[in-house]
């Protein structure tokens, strides 16, 4: 990326926190967490005293509000409030060590665009990943590698940090997009988001370093991630976006062939938003349809 010329060798780092009732928990990591340039801890309508007990213990920590449900809309909500140059993604369950995080800043700084953690590395490693969890990981990230043509060896994992300035780059929905009215989830708003973030990361071509990590056990409370049906919206993700990423680049191709135009085609009255993922479609152009008859899509 060209604004990597213009990036700081000692960058402001944000550490981005989605929580929902983990006051227990933030009593024991935020004490932890080294010094950074700003915590931003994204409130997913905790009625325990999560954002009590985090101003207590840090009473500078910058607190969001998460505008729908899910993890994915939190995260949104909490990239959105950075300020820092460099985001960090951490949960807020005690399974992300902290210490962790100077090595994550260190391999940005050593030309990175992104930081993706990994358990399977050497270094790495999980407290808590259960048999059927690690099987439906490791076929994820196998299907994931062959269909985008990456070589991630851990997919879901959610310990990430990447520059800030690649943010334009991955397209996340708005936070001011509202709830759907029959309170589904809109597509990356759930436990997805790891996925999503890792396929837009590579379809940008950005500059991806594996970190080891080691996942510690969750000390309070349980998870609200479910084995079967977030594997089944991750799998839906790896289409979705291996989709996507062909429809840009095709796009890319057609309007470079056609000096950068694109006239948008008469097509029946549709919604703005794509039904089935929730995701804010451009109109039908002439490029993408001729777009993807360039890439052998029926049209």
């Amino acid at each position: 990326m060209t604004a990597s010329t213009a990036r700081p060798a000692d960058p402001r780092v944000s550490v981005v926190i989605p929580a929902r009732n983990e006051a227990r928990n933030l009593e024991i990591i935020l004490p932890k967490l080294p010094p950074v340039y700003e915590v931003i801890l994204v409130d997913g309508n905790s009625v325990d005293d999560t954002i009590a007990t985090a101003q207590r213990l840090m009473p500078d920590i910058r607190v969001v509000h998460q505008t729908r449900k899910g993890k994915g809309n939190a995260l949104a909500c909490g990239f959105e409030a950075v300020t820092g140059d460099v985001v960090v993604m951490f949960d807020a369950d005690c399974s992300a060590d902290p210490d962790e995080i100077p090595r994550f800043v260190q391999a940005l700084r050593d030309g990175a665009d992104v930081a993706k953690g990994t358990r399977y590395a050497l270094g790495g490693g999980s407290d808590d990943i259960t048999i059927v969890r690690n099987l439906g990981n490791r076929g994820l990230n196998v299907l994931c590698n062959l269909i985008l043509g990456t070589r991630y060896s851990d997919l879901c994992y959610g310990y990430n940090a990447f520059w800030a300035d690649t943010l334009p780059e991955i397209a996340l929905l708005s936070s001011t997009l509202p709830q759907p009215a029959d309170g589904s989830m809109r597509w990356g708003d759930g436990f997805e988001i790891e996925t999503v973030l890792t396929c837009r990361w590579s379809a940008a071509e950005l500059r991806i370093a594996e970190v080891p990590s080691h996942e510690k056990l969750r000390v309070h409370g349980s998870s609200n991630l479910n084995a079967v049906t977030d594997g089944i919206r991750v799998l839906k993700s790896i289409v979705h976006e291996r989709r996507r990423s062909v429809d840009a680049r095709s796009r890319a191709k057609v309007a470079a062939l056609a000096g950068g135009s694109a006239t948008t085609l008469p097509t029946a009255p549709v919604s703005p938003v794509d039904a089935p993922t929730g995701e804010i479609v451009a109109p039908t152009t002439s490029a993408t349809v001729a777009a993807r008859a360039l890439e052998g899509d029926v049209v």
